[in-house]
């Protein structure tokens, strides 16, 4: 569909996590135009000046939190798959609701949000906004900040990218601000969400050193919804998979496949020695 030029709904992130070079180049080689689904992406095009990206300061992306928003590390270690699957504000699927919980989400996003708005890694903030109502904002160089709002709903994300450039009647609850209360913004915590350190670590480096970061992610999340796993370990087991495999250069798809298989087969052999600890210690219980 690049390749043709179209106009493209673009409702995965990996995509773009794992070749966002080669895609964005390619879709400007043909005219082709990438319209994000995801809610905070999305958010950030309804706001974004394109004809004068100059003019923007930073990106502001925010997160919800996830389950364990308020909870210790000690909490957070003894965390099972049913209670990591219990996010406050959306109804997603088991792989994204995890990547929610660990904050590995919102890293994914911010190498996304990367490709999509050309903005460097440093440009890029991540907010904690519990209530999911400020879906995310964009700062600009005289001091103004736009943000986009409404309910946590996915129908009005994907009507924006089918319609646009128009907008269309959407069957949603539309905000009520004066029913809302507050709405409250945090900085995350690195020492318990170590996830976003290691999304920038991977998007500084760049080259297939994201493709390591989500196939590692992956794995890690696979083994912990198996009861493989401890909830911390997904964070620790992309850190030795980045540790054990070297960025490649982006320079096609096949470096993308490679990075993948070597970054999938480093998790499996830490998940296997990890797995070794868990398991009896479980079953002792």
């Amino acid at each position: 569909a690049v390749r043709r030029g179209a106009t493209i709904a673009l409702a995965n992130k990996e995509s773009l996590v794992c070749a966002g070079h080669l895609l964005t180049a390619e879709a400007k080689a043909t005219g082709s135009r990438l319209l994000p689904v995801d809610s905070e992406h999305n958010a950030i095009f309804q706001v974004f000046d394109g004809a004068r990206p100059e003019s923007v300061h930073r990106i502001i992306l925010t997160a919800s939190g996830g389950p364990f928003r308020t909870c210790s590390l000690a909490e957070m270690a003894a965390a099972t798959p049913a209670q990591a699957l219990r996010h406050p504000n959306w109804d997603m699927g088991a792989k994204i609701t995890i990547d929610s919980a660990t904050m590995f989400n919102k890293g994914l996003e911010l190498i996304e949000a990367g490709h999509l708005f050309a903005m460097p890694e440093d440009r890029i903030d991540v907010v904690v906004h519990p209530q999911s109502i400020v879906h995310s904002l964009v700062s600009y160089r005289d001091g103004s900040v736009l943000a986009q709002l409404g309910l946590p709903d996915m129908r009005t994300p994907v009507a924006v990218t089918l319609y646009w450039p128009e907008r269309a009647a959407c069957a949603v609850e539309h905000l009520d601000l004066t029913r809302m209360g507050d709405l409250t913004f945090e900085a995350p915590d690195p020492t318990r969400f170590p996830a976003l350190d290691q999304a920038r670590q991977a998007m500084k480096a760049g080259g297939t050193a994201p493709a390591v970061l989500n196939a590692a992610n992956e794995a890690a999340v696979h083994a912990f919804l198996a009861g493989e796993i401890g909830f911390l370990d997904i964070p620790a087991i992309v850190a030795i998979c980045q540790d054990r495999v070297s960025p490649a250069p982006l320079d096609g798809l096949d470096a993308v496949w490679e990075a993948d298989r070597l970054a999938r087969a480093a998790a499996g052999e830490a998940i296997r020695q990890r797995r070794k600890v868990i398991l009896p210690a479980r079953a002792a219980q």
